[in-house]
Protein backbone atom coordinates (compact mmCIF):
# COMPACT_ATOMS: atom_id res chain seq x y z
CA UNK A 1 0.00 0.00 0.00
CA UNK A 2 1.49 3.45 -0.70
CA UNK A 3 1.64 6.09 1.56
CA UNK A 4 2.65 9.63 2.54
CA UNK A 5 6.10 9.43 5.01
CA UNK A 6 3.89 11.75 6.80
CA UNK A 7 0.65 9.26 6.79
CA UNK A 8 3.89 6.29 8.12
CA UNK A 9 3.68 6.48 11.87
CA UNK A 10 6.86 4.85 13.10
CA UNK A 11 9.83 3.35 11.57
CA UNK A 12 11.59 0.05 12.98
CA UNK A 13 15.00 -0.28 13.49
CA UNK A 14 16.39 -3.67 12.70
CA UNK A 15 20.30 -2.98 13.27
CA UNK A 16 20.01 -3.21 16.81
CA UNK A 17 20.86 -6.63 18.22
CA UNK A 18 19.29 -8.70 20.67
CA UNK A 19 22.59 -8.67 23.28
CA UNK A 20 21.01 -9.61 26.67
CA UNK A 21 22.88 -7.44 30.05
CA UNK A 22 25.39 -6.44 27.28
CA UNK A 23 23.13 -3.54 26.66
CA UNK A 24 23.42 -2.45 29.99
CA UNK A 25 27.61 -2.10 29.41
CA UNK A 26 27.12 -0.49 25.83
CA UNK A 27 24.39 2.39 27.86
CA UNK A 28 26.86 2.74 30.28
CA UNK A 29 29.73 3.42 27.67
CA UNK A 30 27.66 5.54 25.40
CA UNK A 31 26.39 7.49 28.75
CA UNK A 32 30.01 8.21 29.86
CA UNK A 33 31.23 9.69 26.33
CA UNK A 34 28.23 12.09 26.00
CA UNK A 35 29.15 13.52 29.14
CA UNK A 36 32.56 13.91 28.33
CA UNK A 37 31.56 15.49 24.87
CA UNK A 38 29.50 17.76 26.82
CA UNK A 39 31.69 18.60 29.39
CA UNK A 40 34.93 19.10 27.29
CA UNK A 41 32.76 21.33 24.43
CA UNK A 42 30.65 23.45 27.40
CA UNK A 43 34.12 23.75 28.80
CA UNK A 44 35.92 25.38 26.00
CA UNK A 45 32.74 27.46 24.51
CA UNK A 46 32.98 28.65 28.24
CA UNK A 47 36.42 29.45 28.10
CA UNK A 48 36.34 30.83 24.72
CA UNK A 49 33.28 33.32 25.95
CA UNK A 50 34.28 34.24 28.74
CA UNK A 51 38.07 35.42 28.15
CA UNK A 52 38.65 38.43 25.99
CA UNK A 53 41.89 37.53 24.81
CA UNK A 54 40.29 35.02 23.22
CA UNK A 55 37.88 36.78 21.02
CA UNK A 56 39.82 36.47 17.78
CA UNK A 57 38.80 35.27 14.51
CA UNK A 58 40.62 31.27 15.33
CA UNK A 59 38.93 30.98 18.47
CA UNK A 60 35.53 32.54 17.47
CA UNK A 61 35.46 29.69 14.53
CA UNK A 62 36.58 27.34 17.09
CA UNK A 63 33.43 28.13 19.57
CA UNK A 64 31.46 27.33 16.62
CA UNK A 65 33.10 24.28 15.91
CA UNK A 66 32.22 22.98 19.46
CA UNK A 67 28.55 24.51 19.55
CA UNK A 68 28.26 22.00 16.31
CA UNK A 69 29.31 19.31 18.58
CA UNK A 70 26.83 19.51 21.06
CA UNK A 71 24.05 20.14 18.17
CA UNK A 72 25.06 16.95 16.63
CA UNK A 73 25.51 14.84 19.94
CA UNK A 74 22.15 16.07 20.64
CA UNK A 75 20.46 14.21 17.65
CA UNK A 76 21.93 11.54 17.96
CA UNK A 77 23.28 10.52 21.94
CA UNK A 78 19.78 10.11 23.93
CA UNK A 79 17.74 8.48 21.37
CA UNK A 80 21.05 5.98 20.92
CA UNK A 81 20.43 5.63 24.90
CA UNK A 82 16.93 4.81 24.79
CA UNK A 83 16.93 2.54 22.04
CA UNK A 84 19.63 0.59 23.68
CA UNK A 85 17.63 0.00 26.64
CA UNK A 86 14.34 -0.80 24.87
CA UNK A 87 12.93 -4.14 23.49
CA UNK A 88 11.09 -2.45 20.84
CA UNK A 89 13.40 -0.63 18.57
CA UNK A 90 11.12 1.79 16.62
CA UNK A 91 10.80 5.43 16.29
CA UNK A 92 7.80 7.97 15.23
CA UNK A 93 7.57 9.12 11.87
CA UNK A 94 8.21 13.16 12.64
CA UNK A 95 11.12 12.68 15.43
CA UNK A 96 12.85 9.92 12.58
CA UNK A 97 13.07 13.11 10.00
CA UNK A 98 13.95 15.35 13.08
CA UNK A 99 16.79 13.05 13.57
CA UNK A 100 17.78 13.38 9.83
CA UNK A 101 17.84 17.28 9.59
CA UNK A 102 19.84 17.05 13.15
CA UNK A 103 22.67 14.30 11.79
CA UNK A 104 22.61 15.91 8.34
CA UNK A 105 22.70 19.54 9.26
CA UNK A 106 25.22 18.47 11.59
CA UNK A 107 27.88 17.06 9.06
CA UNK A 108 27.30 19.95 6.92
CA UNK A 109 27.83 22.75 9.42
CA UNK A 110 31.04 20.71 10.50
CA UNK A 111 32.43 20.99 7.03
CA UNK A 112 31.64 24.71 6.11
CA UNK A 113 33.25 25.12 10.00
CA UNK A 114 36.50 23.03 8.75
CA UNK A 115 36.71 25.45 5.74
CA UNK A 116 36.27 28.81 7.11
CA UNK A 117 38.74 27.69 9.52
CA UNK A 118 41.79 26.48 6.74
CA UNK A 119 40.59 30.12 5.03
CA UNK A 120 42.09 31.70 8.58
CA UNK A 121 44.59 30.00 8.37
CA UNK A 122 45.45 30.63 4.53
CA UNK A 123 45.19 34.41 5.93
CA UNK A 124 47.46 33.80 9.23
CA UNK A 125 49.96 32.33 7.33
CA UNK A 126 49.50 33.41 3.62
CA UNK A 127 48.95 37.36 4.08
CA UNK A 128 50.02 38.05 7.75
CA UNK A 129 50.25 41.89 7.04
CA UNK A 130 46.68 42.09 5.67
CA UNK A 131 45.06 39.40 8.40
CA UNK A 132 43.31 42.36 10.81
CA UNK A 133 42.62 44.06 7.91
CA UNK A 134 40.69 41.03 5.93
CA UNK A 135 39.73 39.41 8.97
CA UNK A 136 37.12 42.72 10.35
CA UNK A 137 34.35 41.86 12.71
CA UNK A 138 32.16 42.00 9.99
CA UNK A 139 33.91 39.28 7.70
CA UNK A 140 33.83 37.16 10.82
CA UNK A 141 30.06 37.33 11.73
CA UNK A 142 29.66 37.06 7.46
CA UNK A 143 31.73 33.49 7.90
CA UNK A 144 30.28 32.00 10.58
CA UNK A 145 26.58 32.81 8.86
CA UNK A 146 27.27 30.41 5.68
CA UNK A 147 28.69 28.41 8.32
CA UNK A 148 25.10 27.64 9.58
CA UNK A 149 22.84 29.10 7.36
CA UNK A 150 22.90 27.30 4.00
CA UNK A 151 22.87 24.02 5.54
CA UNK A 152 20.11 24.38 7.46
CA UNK A 153 18.53 25.48 4.17
CA UNK A 154 19.58 22.69 2.32
CA UNK A 155 19.10 20.20 4.92
CA UNK A 156 15.48 21.39 5.75
CA UNK A 157 14.72 20.87 1.77
CA UNK A 158 16.02 17.58 1.63
CA UNK A 159 14.14 16.73 4.50
CA UNK A 160 10.94 18.14 3.22
CA UNK A 161 11.23 15.97 -0.28
CA UNK A 162 11.80 13.15 1.89
CA UNK A 163 8.24 14.25 4.03
CA UNK A 164 6.78 14.00 0.49
CA UNK A 165 7.51 10.89 -0.65
CA UNK A 166 4.77 7.78 -0.97
CA UNK A 167 6.45 4.47 1.42
CA UNK A 168 6.36 0.97 0.71
CA UNK A 169 7.38 0.26 4.15
CA UNK A 170 8.74 1.32 7.46
CA UNK A 171 12.11 -0.94 8.08
CA UNK A 172 15.40 0.72 8.40
CA UNK A 173 17.87 -1.29 8.63
CA UNK A 174 20.44 1.19 10.66
CA UNK A 175 20.82 2.21 14.73
CA UNK A 176 19.79 5.63 13.74
CA UNK A 177 17.78 7.12 10.90
CA UNK A 178 19.03 8.30 7.37
CA UNK A 179 17.70 10.05 4.52
CA UNK A 180 18.96 7.50 1.84
CA UNK A 181 16.96 4.65 3.85
CA UNK A 182 14.00 6.28 3.35
CA UNK A 183 14.33 7.18 -0.04
CA UNK A 184 15.42 3.59 -0.36
CA UNK A 185 11.37 2.62 1.12
CA UNK A 186 9.93 5.32 -1.79
CA UNK A 187 7.14 3.04 -3.85
CA UNK A 188 7.55 5.44 -7.11
CA UNK A 189 11.00 6.36 -8.69
CA UNK A 190 12.69 8.79 -6.28
CA UNK A 191 15.06 10.22 -9.39
CA UNK A 192 14.48 14.15 -8.18
CA UNK A 193 14.97 12.79 -3.97
CA UNK A 194 18.49 11.00 -5.21
CA UNK A 195 19.18 14.18 -7.63
CA UNK A 196 18.69 16.92 -5.01
CA UNK A 197 20.43 14.56 -2.36
CA UNK A 198 23.54 14.42 -4.89
CA UNK A 199 23.41 18.50 -5.35
CA UNK A 200 22.87 18.72 -2.01
CA UNK A 201 26.41 16.40 -1.17
CA UNK A 202 28.30 18.06 -3.27
CA UNK A 203 27.48 21.74 -1.78
CA UNK A 204 27.67 20.78 1.35
CA UNK A 205 30.76 18.29 1.21
CA UNK A 206 32.58 19.12 -1.85
CA UNK A 207 32.96 22.69 -1.95
CA UNK A 208 34.06 23.16 1.30
CA UNK A 209 36.53 19.97 0.76
CA UNK A 210 37.49 22.05 -2.21
CA UNK A 211 38.35 25.03 -0.03
CA UNK A 212 40.14 22.94 2.56
CA UNK A 213 42.68 21.70 -0.15
CA UNK A 214 43.07 24.72 -2.24
CA UNK A 215 44.04 26.25 1.20
CA UNK A 216 46.67 24.09 2.01
CA UNK A 217 48.46 23.70 -1.37
CA UNK A 218 48.51 27.68 -0.79
CA UNK A 219 50.00 27.32 2.58
CA UNK A 220 52.52 24.34 1.62
CA UNK A 221 53.92 26.52 -0.91
CA UNK A 222 54.51 29.25 1.17
CA UNK A 223 56.02 26.97 3.77
CA UNK A 224 58.42 25.36 1.01
CA UNK A 225 59.20 28.91 -0.09
CA UNK A 226 59.25 30.60 3.56
CA UNK A 227 61.46 30.48 6.34
CA UNK A 228 62.30 28.02 9.59
CA UNK A 229 59.95 30.13 11.55
CA UNK A 230 56.83 30.45 9.07
CA UNK A 231 57.03 26.85 8.72
CA UNK A 232 57.20 26.43 12.28
CA UNK A 233 53.78 28.34 12.56
CA UNK A 234 51.82 26.72 9.88
CA UNK A 235 52.85 23.57 11.33
CA UNK A 236 51.60 24.45 15.08
CA UNK A 237 48.45 25.77 13.95
CA UNK A 238 47.25 23.52 11.34
CA UNK A 239 48.14 20.18 12.61
CA UNK A 240 45.00 19.97 15.02
CA UNK A 241 42.78 21.32 12.06
CA UNK A 242 44.37 18.89 9.48
CA UNK A 243 43.94 16.03 11.90
CA UNK A 244 40.43 16.83 12.95
CA UNK A 245 39.60 17.21 9.17
CA UNK A 246 41.26 13.84 8.08
CA UNK A 247 39.77 12.05 11.38
CA UNK A 248 35.79 13.74 9.88
CA UNK A 249 36.53 12.89 6.24
CA UNK A 250 37.30 9.30 7.50
CA UNK A 251 33.85 8.61 9.04
CA UNK A 252 31.48 10.66 6.31
CA UNK A 253 33.38 8.61 3.83
CA UNK A 254 32.28 5.33 4.73
CA UNK A 255 28.45 6.10 5.93
CA UNK A 256 28.18 8.04 2.45
CA UNK A 257 29.82 4.31 0.87
CA UNK A 258 27.56 2.10 2.84
CA UNK A 259 24.17 4.03 2.43
CA UNK A 260 25.10 3.97 -1.58
CA UNK A 261 26.82 0.62 -1.77
CA UNK A 262 25.72 -3.14 -0.69
CA UNK A 263 27.98 -3.65 2.19
CA UNK A 264 26.95 -6.94 3.52
CA UNK A 265 30.60 -8.34 2.79
CA UNK A 266 31.34 -6.15 6.03
CA UNK A 267 30.45 -7.77 9.32
CA UNK A 268 27.27 -5.94 10.97
CA UNK A 269 28.78 -5.26 13.98
CA UNK A 270 31.85 -2.99 12.09
CA UNK A 271 29.00 -1.34 9.97
CA UNK A 272 27.45 -0.23 12.86
CA UNK A 273 30.81 0.93 14.67
CA UNK A 274 31.98 2.62 11.07
CA UNK A 275 28.60 4.53 10.73
CA UNK A 276 28.87 5.87 14.41
CA UNK A 277 32.03 7.34 14.10
CA UNK A 278 31.80 10.68 12.77
CA UNK A 279 28.81 11.25 15.36
CA UNK A 280 30.46 9.75 17.98
CA UNK A 281 33.95 10.51 18.05
CA UNK A 282 34.61 13.59 16.42
CA UNK A 283 32.32 15.71 19.30
CA UNK A 284 35.07 14.26 21.59
CA UNK A 285 37.82 14.79 19.30
CA UNK A 286 37.86 18.22 18.48
CA UNK A 287 37.67 19.22 21.78
CA UNK A 288 40.57 17.21 23.38
CA UNK A 289 42.48 17.98 20.36
CA UNK A 290 42.35 21.22 20.35
CA UNK A 291 41.90 21.39 24.37
CA UNK A 292 45.49 19.72 24.46
CA UNK A 293 47.17 21.06 21.50
CA UNK A 294 46.79 25.11 21.66
CA UNK A 295 48.66 26.50 24.47
CA UNK A 296 46.48 29.51 25.24
CA UNK A 297 43.26 27.37 25.78
CA UNK A 298 44.59 24.87 27.63
CA UNK A 299 46.01 27.64 30.03
CA UNK A 300 43.18 29.19 30.42
CA UNK A 301 40.75 25.50 31.20
CA UNK A 302 43.83 25.11 34.00
CA UNK A 303 43.13 28.49 35.05
CA UNK A 304 39.05 27.95 35.46
CA UNK A 305 39.14 24.54 36.58
CA UNK A 306 41.53 26.23 39.27
CA UNK A 307 39.77 29.01 40.48
CA UNK A 308 36.26 26.82 40.21
CA UNK A 309 38.40 24.47 42.77
CA UNK A 310 39.04 27.02 45.37
CA UNK A 311 35.64 28.59 45.14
Amino acid sequence: MKLNSSQVLYFTLTAYADSGLLKYFCFFILLVLYVLIIGSNVLLIVVICVNRSLHEPMFLFLCSLFVNELYGSLGLFPFLLVQILSDVHIIPAPLCLLQIFCIYTYGSVEFANLAVMSYDRYVAICRPLQYHSLMTARRITFLISITWLPPLFCVGFTVFLSSSLQLCGNVINKVYCDNHSIIKLACNDPTANNIYELIMAFLTVCVPVSVILYTYLRILQVCFSGSKQTRQKAVSTCTPHLASVINFSFGVSFEILQSRFNMDTVPGLLRILLSLYFLTCQPVFNPVLYGLNMSRIRSMCKKLLLNSVRK
